[in-house]
């Protein structure tokens, strides 16, 4: 292989890399704006999907089931310190330490609200030029409860 030919290679493995930092940002942002349609679109067609355990039957039923549980609830969601692996021409793995914020309105049957820290395991894949995620694997390692609010009248 030529220095030419390596110099390429390196910046095209650069490139996908940043293209997928860019999708991972995107996907806290769209949680966080609820943008769940355009969240849904983040992922493959038959993305696997895991969070805690729970397993989504599509992106379609991943955005949607966000939608119910957070409704119009303040979220913050953060990705930190990614590790990203080019495994092929098209397909890549990563880690990613988060953290999520989230609380509720107050009511009787408002999800408790909590500080959480854990883990995204996912891969991803190119598909007609962009990067899309084709599973994922959130494991919250540490869950700190926090009061809901009470809505302004």
């Amino acid at each position: 292989m030529s220095d030419l030919d390596e110099l390429v290679r390196r910046l095209d493995t650069l490139e996908a890399i940043e293209d997928i930092k860019q999708l991972k940002a995107r996907y806290f942002r769209f949680v966080d704006e609820k943008k769940h349609d355009d969240l849904e679109a983040l992922f493959t067609p038959d993305a696997d999907l895991v969070t805690d355990g729970m397993a989504f039957k599509s992106p379609k039923d991943f955005a949607d089931i966000i939608r119910d549980l957070t409704g119009a609830a303040p979220s913050v969601h953060h990705g930190h310190m990614p590790e990203i692996q080019i495994t092929g021409p098209d397909t890549a793995s990563g880690i990613w330490a988060m953290e999520d914020l989230l609380t509720f309105p107050a009511g009787e049957d408002a999800p408790e609200g909590h500080n959480g820290y854990g883990q995204y395991r996912e891969t991803y894949k190119k598909v007609d030029g962009r990067w899309l995620i084709d599973t994922l694997a959130l494991t919250r390692f540490r869950m700190d409860p926090l009061d809901n609010w009470v809505a302004d009248a």
